[in-house]
């Protein structure tokens, strides 16, 4: 008897094996337009070589696996279980003797090592490929590759230049209402070049570029006058047809090394993050203690000649006579002056350990939330592949519920549970991140709800337990 649920194990975890890769491709797929669609502006028309484009792609693939492999998991699961009723197999087993949990322990345990690969994944790999997309995007952004305008924008990415372009024919590189700012050199003097229309066009070697104008004025500053050294002189000329070429070559693309460039949340490992959370930690314990030791606020008083308080000078001054105050230390002094002279220190004291305070308050309330930061990624490297086992306890029991393994009921459903995964986890990380709520709270609060409920609907389903059974009992 022991031979056949292995063997029926093994069925169903190749069952599940086709689901999973197929769903696994469609999601990286459609994660991939996503994130094209996203950055399209900055990859194309820019002039970058075709092996960065597809470095940053492959880069910012490491991210996308560790998203698609739970869902292609609850979406798996929902097509195999489904399929596997639909075909009245589960009943077979069960006039077999054979417990339904004994389909689900195999493609749990694969899923057990799916969330061991992915927490190696996130950790190991993850930071290195977000630092290297991290790192190309910076590249390309600083080095500005391309002629890079935009409608009603002000573009300053060529030297001594400055364009505002109002409309933009791109079928045609056409430009209209065309202003260029023309900054003084030593070869040239300030001008600004107006024109209707105008025309992009690229050298073969792709270090010039040369811009067509039509219909327009240039007006440029000259040299003043001896006799009108106070005032500016221009001269308008009027042109039908004007060209400007502009060298591009320092503006060609050019990589940096990613491992110069400092480290954030997202490009750490666990060890990292967790060295960096204690050093934050230690900073604000130290910076706790120095307010509570502070004592710059208090002003020592000392009576050299009894603990009472000491008799009033007689003067025949009234107006420097001290004046009678609630304030024990105002009191031990003789003069109205001295007594002023005691309040203004004390002021300027407080108000000096009161802007100290606020500093610290700040400092230790950014450090707290860095520390948040940090530990929501520390919790997300390991919510996110666990997911993977609780997308099982939620998908076996659902996808046998349903009896339907066609991939509409599955993406249906599947839509459903997925939806509310991930809202949880991007608002719990915001929350967490904005100090609403705790770290874990925010990175494990859906993996809990989600789990509670598979597990239920599991045990219900293998077994014949029920909630209302626990009172029946007991009546």
């Amino acid at each position: 008897m022991r031979f056949i649920p292995n063997k029926l194990q093994l069925d169903v975890l190749r069952r599940h094996i086709g689901p999973f890769v197929f769903c696994f491709f469609t999601l990286m797929f459609l994660l991939l337009m996503q994130f094209l669609i996203l950055y399209i502006d900055m990859l194309v028309g820019k002039g970058l070589p075709l092996g960065i484009i597809l470095d940053l792609i492959v880069t910012n693939l490491a991210s996308m696996v560790v998203l698609a492999v739970p869902m292609a998991v609850l979406v798996a699961c929902l097509m195999a279980y489904g399929k596997f009723t639909e075909l009245n197999e589960l009943t077979a087993i069960r006039a077999a003797g054979i417990n339904p949990f004994h389909v689900i322990t195999p493609v749990l345990t694969a899923a057990t090592l799916l969330s061991i690969f992915l927490i190696w994944f996130s950790n190991d790999v993850l930071p290195d490929a977000n630092q290297r997309a991290r790192s190309l995007f910076i590249d390309i952004r600083l080095k500005k590759p391309g002629f890079d305008l935009k409608p009603n924008e002000f573009y300053e990415g060529i030297d001594n230049y400055t364009f505002l372009v109002k409309r933009i024919t791109h079928e045609s590189d056409s430009l209209h209402d065309v202003t260029i700012y023309q900054h003084p050199t030593q070869n040239r003097k300030e001008a600004i070049i107006k024109a209707q229309k105008g025309r992009l066009d690229s050298e073969a070697d792709g270090q010039t570029l040369t811009l067509y104008l039509k219909d327009g004025t240039i007006l440029r500053k000259m040299d003043r006058r001896k006799k009108y050294k106070s005032i500016d002189v221009f001269e308008e000329t009027a042109f039908d047809r004007y060209r400007i070429s502009f060298d591009l070559s320092e503006l060609a693309f050019s990589r940096s090394n990613p491992e110069d460039r400092s480290r954030n949340d997202r490009t750490m490992d666990i060890e990292a993050m967790m060295t960096v959370v204690d050093s934050l930690q230690k900073e604000v314990v130290s910076q706790k203690k120095s307010i509570i030791n502070n004592k710059s606020y208090i002003i020592p008083f000392q009576d050299t000649t009894s603990n009472k308080r000491p008799d009033r000078i007689t003067t025949t001054d009234t107006t420097s006579k001290a004046m009678e105050s609630k304030f024990i230390a105002l009191q031990y002094l003789e003069t109205k002056k001295e007594q002023n002279q005691l309040k203004s220190i004390t002021l300027s004291l407080l108000r000096s350990y009161k802007s100290t305070l606020s500093d610290v308050a700040t400092d230790t309330e950014w450090r707290i939330g860095k520390i948040a930061q940090y530990l929501v990624e520390v919790h997300k490297k390991f919510s996110i592949p666990i997911a993977c086992i609780v997308f099982v306890l939620i998908g076996a029991p659902i996808g046998m519920y349903t009896k339907k393994g066609n991939l509409g009921y599955a993406a249906l459903i599947g839509t459903v549970f997925l939806t509310f995964y991930w809202i949880s986890i991007i608002q719990g990380e915001k929350l967490a991140d904005r100090l609403f709520i705790t770290p874990f709270t925010g990175m494990w609060f859906s993996n809990i709800l989600l789990g509670i409920i598979g597990l239920y609907l599991t045990i219900r389903f293998c077994t014949s337990f029920k909630f209302s059974n626990l009172w029946k009992n007991r009546g």
